[in-house]
């Protein structure tokens, strides 16, 4: 099936959040219904149904979204005199507009007069007779005065220099309310027109009875009205690219293969507001955007689905608590610690998730991006199998499976946990740099990256492709600059990337398979010598009183000549680290020396003389070492407690 049709199906499927306003956290959002849009009202004026003024008042700034009726050519306005056909701007709506700003009265005379035609045809609405009786008044900016909505300057004309919610007052935006009789408080439409249910269906059969221009959909093979002006706002309000576009008929967006924009590409009218209104609701309701790049993904059932692009905890404490945990098929490999908990929670989650999905059951993702302000093109396309797509979640967080740290803004707290990191960590941490003590992208140009490494990574996670060779490279030279940061939890989050890369590229390339946990019988030279340079670092670190935890260790000191010229580098960390073994207490300083030994034992002669180039499996070796020696240090301490 094809993204036309899933997207269709997807408007109809949820048709009963049609004109529905909902919020995901403070951004509210809205299905929308044919022939409407939605815009950012400023002004509510209250009328009652004879059209009689009641009341005007600033709209509340929680309360902004406003669906409104559109015409096709309204919709796609730009700089050109096209009224909506019932809320606008004040140079629309208001007769009196030209007593007190300096206007040819056009774009109100097109208003009313197209105000007026719904007003008299069989598909009128009770409100938009009230509206239209109280603006043929001419009275609106009065009003406004009255109840010191719009501001006067010295001449009594309109102020330029006053705005309202930032908003310049002449292009305020206003929306209605009308009074209706008191009537049956179960049945009675709200009387808010933007909340109406009732006036939308009117608009809509309104909008049908006009059509004339009847041909062949090339979407979906229906004769239906053709349209050739579509919509935008499509990956924000404020977003005016557009997706489907042919309005350039004298240079080459068609000629030379068309005589004519309609022999080039006709789309339904209503086919295309389905598709558009649809991909506008997806993507507020759960897309996510990487800089311009929007990216979104559903289930073809409505069924919620891990997200691909967040890290492991993230997939585990989004699923619902409330299901029935499946405990059956712990026997997972998990971890080696308290991560542990976690690892087992999010392949709970995967399996209740399976549990739900069934043969017909389709993962779609798109991705839209603007190479222009104007045009907005389809960068990604993919369907999958629900259960092909649980399982890929899975082989990507397993693959790169690492021991991590975040802060949980939930628990107030920094947690560690197996698996990987999410899609726009991953951008922060290899193209990111300090800033308010975390990393993070800051330059407005270099945001573009969020999009380019959401582009490159889609294909590993959703189809299990190989892991770029580049970014694996970038992550172990970050890795290997420890001094370049001032805060070492920022190194280690640069440190854990590199290992979950690393390991995930040995295993894609070389079929090699690598843990958290530490190999003591492993004897590949880069393992060994990140394991030594661990071992180094833990011996000076435990040296230093609680005013030193800040010094650097010689072993990150060197970490990144080192890296290069490992025989030649080690002999010098060695010497630097003596004067700390001889400061350790005896029980130590033999359980060290002896840890030494054993490493050194496991090297073969050719390969520890060996100076070449340490590849990235040092940084697992050196992370795995420290980790080690990190857990056994907690061990003992809770064993101490205990006793």
């Amino acid at each position: 099936m094809s993204w036309v049709n899933e997207l269709i199906d997807l408007y109809e499927i949820n048709s009963d959040k049609i004109g529905v306003i909902e919020y995901r956290r403070d951004m509210p959002y809205v299905l929308l219904p044919p022939f409407h849009t939605t815009v950012t009202a400023q002004i509510t004026v209250t009328i009652d149904q004879d059209g009689n003024f009641m009341n005007a008042e600033p709209v509340d700034s929680n309360d902004k979204l406003t669906i409104i009726p559109v015409t096709e050519k309204s919709g796609s306005r730009t700089a050109g005199k096209e009224p909506h056909p019932l809320c606008d701007n004040l140079r629309y709506l208001a007769g009196d507009y030209t007593k007190y700003y300096e206007d040819d009265g056009i774009c109100h005379e097109l208003y009313i007069s197209q105000l007026k035609e719904w007003v008299e045809s069989e598909y009128c609405h009770e409100k938009v007779r009230a509206i239209y009786l109280y603006l043929k008044k001419n009275t609106l900016i009065s009003n406004l005065i009255e109840k010191k909505i719009i501001k006067l300057n010295e001449q009594n004309r309109i102020d330029d220099k006053e705005n309202i919610q930032g908003i310049v007052q002449t292009k305020a935006f206003v929306r209605f309310i009308i009074r209706l009789p008191n009537t049956d408080f179960f049945e009675a439409p709200p009387d808010e027109c933007w909340k109406d249910k009732t006036l939308q269906d009117c608009y809509i059969n309104y909008v049908r009875s006009q059509e004339k221009e009847i041909g062949l959909c090339y979407l979906t093979g229906n004769t239906e009205a053709i349209s050739y002006l579509h919509s935008k706002k499509i990956r924000n309000e404020g977003d005016g690219a557009k997706l489907i576009s042919a309005n350039d008929s004298q240079n080459f967006t068609y000629r030379g293969r068309f005589a004519t924009k309609e022999d080039a590409f006709a789309v339904g009218n209503e086919t295309s507001q389905k598709i558009h209104n649809a991909l506008k609701w997806i993507i507020r309701k759960q897309g996510t955007l990487f800089d311009t790049l929007a990216v979104v993904t559903w289930e073809s059932h409505r069924l919620s689905m891990p997200r691909w692009n967040v890290d492991t905890d993230t997939i585990a404490s989004e699923y619902n608590e409330d299901d029935d945990w499946d405990d059956e098929e712990s026997g997972e490999e998990s971890g080696c610690d308290g991560s542990a908990i976690t690892a087992e929670k999010f392949y709970s989650a995967l399996r209740g998730y399976g549990k739900k999905v069934d043969n017909t059951s389709e993962m779609i993702l798109l991705g839209f991006d603007a190479a222009t302000p104007g045009r907005l093109s389809m960068v990604e396309e993919m369907t999958l199998d629900s259960a092909r797509y649980l399982e890929n979640i899975k082989k990507w967080h397993e693959s790169c499976s690492w021991i991590h740290e975040k802060w949980k803004e939930k628990d107030k707290k920094r947690i560690r946990f197996l698996g990987m990191v999410g899609v726009k960590d991953i951008a922060d941490i290899l193209f990111g740099i300090e800033n308010k003590g975390s990393l993070m992208i800051v330059d407005a140009n270099g945001k573009k990256l969020y999009a380019e490494v959401a582009k490159r990574l889609i294909p590993c996670i959703w189809n299990g492709n190989k892991i770029p060779c580049d970014y694996v490279d970038r992550a172990v030279l970050k890795a290997s600059m420890p001094l370049t940061y001032k805060d070492w939890k920022n190194w280690e989050r640069v440190l854990t990337l590199a290992c979950s890369l690393v390991k995930k590229d040995k295993s894609e390339r070389y079929e090699e398979e690598w843990n958290v946990a530490l190999d003591k019988k492993q004897k590949d030279r880069n393992y060994l010598y990140g394991r030594l340079l661990a071992v180094a670092d833990r011996i000076e670190y435990r040296t230093y009183d609680d005013g030193d935890k800040a010094r650097v260790t010689n072993a990150k000191r060197y970490m990144c000549t080192f890296s290069q010229r490992p025989y030649e580098t080690w002999k010098v960390i060695e010497e630097s680290i003596q004067p700390y073994v001889n400061k350790l207490g005896i029980a130590e300083r033999r359980f060290y020396e002896n840890l030494l030994n054993d490493i050194y034992d496991l090297f073969e002669v050719e390969s520890f003389s060996d100076n070449k180039k340490l590849d990235g499996l040092y940084l697992l070796g050196f992370h795995s070492q420290a980790y080690d020696l990190k857990q056994k240090k907690e061990d003992s301490k809770e064993k101490e407690k205990e006793e």
